[in-house]
């Protein structure tokens, strides 16, 4: 019932696109000029993350105003926290005009995130079990053993900076350095019980994450994070009309990454390969386009720590972070991090229905509906071998019930390469043109992607 009416919501959304009122079309164009600021409160709660609050803002310059809707400066502050220790603290800086000819982005970013979402290797090879940690009563009965379950305590610390130059008319190289820093660990259940009703409190259990690392399917050297610093090479096609919310228009990068280890963890050396492709074709004026996006994350040479697999290399960090496949930065709806592999493929369509277009305070809003479709899939898996993962828990989980390995795992190879799939519907209100709140619903169509109920989203900017 919920896929139905979910699709009814995306047909209507489209049915509405042709629905649009040509004298908003007349309007005069208008410009903005000078310093501009969007500012709002960032509040949320949650029963195992507490209450979060915080504020973001996103200022621009757009100089003269000759420019518009492109601005000169953009600086971006978020500062959220909450009071079971997750949040985030965040300062990008972008500009094409502070070294002339050239576009300068720089990221300093800590994320510290008590419950990160851990589903296991490979996507559908990694058995979900939706009652195991979303019981409504969290009821044994019911079979669930933890909201917790599917998690693991990550702490990122991420600095990159970027900078892009142009080869000829709309083609660009890109070069950046930086560095990311995990922290990783099973659950700290002290932290998240504390103040708890013994009923309310989370039981101390070995959640997915501490079955593999006790099955060895992680390896000792990477379960408690590591430093990598990183050097970028990239080429870029841009022929979009406009950075956000392009209607028409090409964007299409490749670009390798080295990720550098040190000590223990030289072995994690790697170079991966990231390539994008977008492209944004008008329907109707600027008022209704189609917009997709293809990419993929491939590994070349080295090896991956599994906590850098779902991290998605990105030349422009719009969002303050891109995991996939899976989560609202990736395929929206399918749960975060559903396809940890050392490389993976991805799509989104949307179609971009510019609505209804006015002005306050001098401020130029418009609001706009997108349907769109997300699909997702692991292409380079990460090992596991049946034969070596049954010797490993004979030998260091012997107190595991072998015969119930198939509701953690599925070692059918066909399991691998299976789509995932999301549908949904997005709002956004914009201001200025570039200060965009997004939000979006979607709905995987797969229950082994959590298709038992729909997922919101609530971020800045578009998608891509």
């Amino acid at each position: 019932m919920k896929k139905q009416i979910l699709i009814l919501v995306v047909v209507l959304s489209f049915s509405l696109t042709l629905m649009a009122q040509e004298n908003q079309d007349q309007q005069t164009k208008k410009v903005k000029k000078g310093w501009n600021m969007g500012v709002l409160p960032s509040v949320a709660f949650d029963a195992d993350l507490g209450f979060q609050y915080g504020i973001l803002t996103n200022i621009f310059n757009y100089g003269d105003g000759t420019k518009y809707p492109e601005y000169l400066h953009s600086i971006y502050f978020e500062a959220a926290y909450t009071t079971k220790k997750y949040g985030i603290l965040r300062l990008f800086y972008d500009s094409k005009y502070l070294i002339p000819n050239h576009r300068l982005t720089v990221d300093a970013t800590y994320i510290p995130d008590a419950m990160c979402d851990f589903y296991g290797y490979n996507g559908y090879q990694t058995v979900y079990n939706t009652n195991w940690h979303n019981s409504k009563k969290f009821d044994a009965s019911e079979g669930y053993v933890s909201r917790a379950f599917y998690k693991f305590r990550r702490d990122l610390f991420r600095f990159s900076a970027d900078l892009q130059g142009t080869i000829q008319n709309n083609w660009k190289w890109n070069v950046g350095l930086g560095a990311l820093i995990y922290k990783t660990s099973p659950v700290n259940l002290d932290v998240l019980n504390r103040g708890k009703d013994s009923v309310d409190m989370l039981p101390a259990i070995d959640e997915l994450y501490d079955k593999y690392v006790n099955w060895q399917i992680l390896d000792p050297n990477e379960i408690n994070g590591g430093a990598h610093p990183y050097l970028r090479l990239g080429i870029v096609y841009d022929s979009r009309n406009k950075q956000t919310n392009a209607t028409k228009g090409i964007y299409a990068n490749a670009f390798v990454t080295y990720s550098s280890a040190f000590g223990a963890q030289k072995e994690y050396n790697n170079i991966k390969l990231n390539a994008v492709y977008q492209q944004y074709i008008p329907i109707y004026k600027e008022r209704l386009s189609f917009a997709y996006r293809v990419g993929t994350q491939l590994l070349l040479a080295g090896k991956s720590p599994y906590y850098m697999d779902n991290y998605l290399n990105t030349l422009f960090m719009q969002r303050v972070i891109y995991e996939a496949i899976g989560g609202a930065n990736s395929n929206r709806g399918i749960l975060r991090s559903r396809v940890l592999a050392d490389g993976f493929a991805y799509a989104n369509l949307e179609i971009r229905w510019r609505a209804f277009q006015f002005d306050i305070a001098k401020q130029h809003f418009y609001i706009g509906f997108n349907p769109f479709l997300d699909m997702g899939m692991a292409v380079q898996p990460n090992p596991l071998n049946e034969e070596q993962v049954r010797a490993s828990i004979a030998q260091n989980d012997p107190d595991f019930d072998i015969n119930k390995l198939d509701q953690y795992l599925n070692f059918d190879p066909n399991a691998i390469y299976k789509p995932h799939f999301s549908v949904g519907t997005g709002l956004k209100i914009a201001m200025n043109e570039n200060f965009v709140l997004s939000v979006d619903w979607a709905l995987p169509l797969n229950e082994q992607d959590g298709a038992n109920k729909a997922n919101f989203y609530i971020k800045m900017g578009y998608l891509f």
